[in-house]
């Protein structure tokens, strides 16, 4: 059983330091914040009176309590409410490290009002317009009892008795709502899947929903430089907490273990508004995953152009949301009905991106799926194979250690949807490859062109984001895959999507040459009259780290030299979504 599988390692207790905010500590009791109400100078007053419940016991099935902070209207009228599930203390709105990483990305402290959960709802903002918010300290974390677990369908029964727990509270309206970016939005997947009766609705901010494929193991590699950097920093309490990276070395291959940190897709049928960017390498492909699988009739995606802690402190975007929540949790006639169910972006790398298009479904139906052929002399994509079989590589270690392709468009051209690789490779010298891929944005001249995805565009951000915290800078489409993981998941691959089963290795001989299919992140890019497209083709990962002081990836099993084949009858290409409207 996958139960058995599970490593655990000695929680730390949260104790005073950088992630220990102001409401960290244990003091049970119910009080009342006045309008007017500072936590702290930077941060934003309350605008009406709240009463705090704060580190309330909540018994879950199997025994184990674990303990709430309740922000609610002042007042006799019943409420929704919104719950922000993550394991980040109840208190760390407050704490240095998050008003560090405020300050990172440029936001302005005073945008909230500190109560919140990092990446969760402001209570200040939604219990002046009449909801609650729970923030949860969960199974393991601070005085909550149980051994912590990480994105797993565990934390999917857990909150699925919380969310019943708040729905049967005097101040309940009995309905209840999940909101938040990153890990708040993972463990909405895993709350929705168990169908908890008095969810009417989830808001998914951006998250991963297979934690093989997208924390620890993308494309097969054991890439876990930001895994250990969560498990590391999250998880303080009094009992045990899940050592995924012992997981992973452990566990190479996908099984039973991996299989129960993937949400049930198919019971996932709440209204549900997801958010997702095209530039967040850790979380992109889960949240277009999720969108693409769940089961909901009544869902809406919008794809942002930015980051997701600005896009989700947004006063406009605030606003969106709660015309959804509006409509779904009191039964509002607001004309939330009439929002697109997507709403996508498309960057432009030049200062004219495009946001809020809007379409039926993603991608447009007016996208077309078009193949352009690598030619390994020319070194070029074209829409005709080459007529010659050919081929282009590099040394691993080399320089230089890359080899690319590229075209130029001679009118406007779109792109919206999901790019894939397919080629033809071999490797010399060596029975395995890390291969990683990047589709890049050129201007006319051949220039790269990227855009930073938050609002700080300073030194330090120009320094961290170099060669690493690739979700604070989008550089362009990234894909990867270790040869030998090649084997194609039948029942899920799609003709723009592959899959694959991860449960098998198949080394590679001297002299053979075999075809993979990689997926690149899904794309909304815009290239004008001459300017160019490049396909890159490398051994080690072009984009670096996802965030910065992740332990970089170094590849194990790449030596010798990386052939890409082309033309003839092996002709490798890059599939394209071109927007024919």
């Amino acid at each position: 059983m996958s139960v058995d599988q599970k490593v655990y390692v000695p929680s730390q207790p949260l104790e005073p330091g950088p992630r220990y905010g102001i409401l960290s500590g244990y003091e049970p009791g119910t009080r009342t914040l006045e309008a007017g109400f500072q936590i702290a100078p930077p941060f934003k007053p309350l605008p009406v009176d709240v009463v705090l419940d704060k580190d309330v016991p909540v018994t879950l099935r199997d025994g184990v309590t674990i303990h709430v902070d309740v922000f609610r209207p002042v007042g006799t009228e019943q409420v929704p409410v919104i719950v922000a599930w993550s394991p980040y203390g109840k208190g760390q709105g407050t704490s240095a490290s998050v008003m560090g990483i405020f300050g990172l990305v440029g936001l302005d402290n005073g945008t909230v009002s500190g109560l919140e959960k990092f990446e969760g709802p402001d209570p200040a903002y939604w219990c002046a317009r009449g909801y609650a918010i729970c923030n949860p300290d969960i199974r393991g974390v601070a005085e909550s009892e149980g051994d912590s677990v990480i994105w797993d369908r565990q934390e999917g029964r857990d909150a699925h008795d919380l969310v019943e727990w708040l729905a049967e509270q005097d101040w309940c309206s009995g309905k209840v709502a999940m909101s938040g970016t990153s890990y708040l939005a993972v463990s909405q997947w895993f709350t929705a899947a168990e169908q908890p009766p008095h969810l009417a609705a989830i808001n998914p901010w951006e998250g991963v929903s297979d934690v093989y494929r997208d924390l620890v193991m993308r494309g097969g590699m054991p890439d876990t430089g930001f895994a250990e950097q969560l498990q590391d920093n999250s998880f303080w309490g009094r009992s045990h907490r899940e050592d995924i990276l012992a997981e992973a070395a452990q566990f190479p291959l996908m099984g039973e273990l991996w299989e129960d940190k993937i949400p049930d897709f198919d019971k996932i049928t709440v209204p549900a508004y997801v958010v997702a960017s095209y530039s967040n390498t850790l979380h992109t492909q889960g949240t277009f995953r999720a969108w693409r699988r769940m089961a909901s009739q009544d869902k809406w995606l919008r794809i942002h152009n930015s980051q997701e802690w600005p896009d989700y402190y947004d006063e406009a975007n605030v606003e969106d949301l709660r015309r959804f929540f509006d409509h779904v949790l009191k039964g509002q006639d607001n004309g939330w009905e009439q929002t697109p169910r997507v709403r996508y972006s498309v960057l432009d790398l030049e200062g004219s991106d495009r946001v809020n298009v809007p379409a039926d479904q993603f991608p447009p139906a007016e996208v077309t799926s078009t193949t352009y052929y690598l030619d390994g002399v020319a070194r070029t994509l074209s829409t005709r194979p080459p007529a010659t079989e050919s081929t282009a590589g590099y040394a691993v270690g080399g320089n230089p250690d890359v080899v690319s392709f590229v075209t130029r468009f001679e009118t406007e051209t779109v792109l919206v949807g999901y790019p894939k690789a397919h080629l033809w490779v071999e490797a010399q010298g060596s029975d395995d490859m890390d291969l990683f891929v990047l589709v890049q944005k050129l201007d006319a001249h051949g220039t790269p062109l990227q855009e930073f995805t938050v609002l700080n565009h300073g030194a330090i951000v120009h320094d961290v984001t170099e060669r690493g915290a690739s979700i604070l800078r989008y550089k362009g489409s990234d894909g990867r895959l270790r040869v030998s993981l090649r084997h194609l998941d039948e029942e899920l691959s799609t003709d723009d999507v592959p899959a694959h089963t991860f449960d098998r290795v198949a080394k590679l001989v001297p002299g053979e040459v075999v075809d993979v299919e990689i997926d690149l992140l899904p794309v909304g890019l815009a290239f004008h009259p001459g300017e160019q497209l490049r396909l890159v083709v490398s051994g080690r990962s072009l984009l670096g780290t996802m965030m910065p002081g992740n332990r970089e990836y170094a590849s194990t099993v790449n030596a010798g030299t990386h052939v890409v084949h082309t033309g003839g009858h092996r002709p490798s290409y890059l599939q394209l979504p071109v927007l024919t409207a």
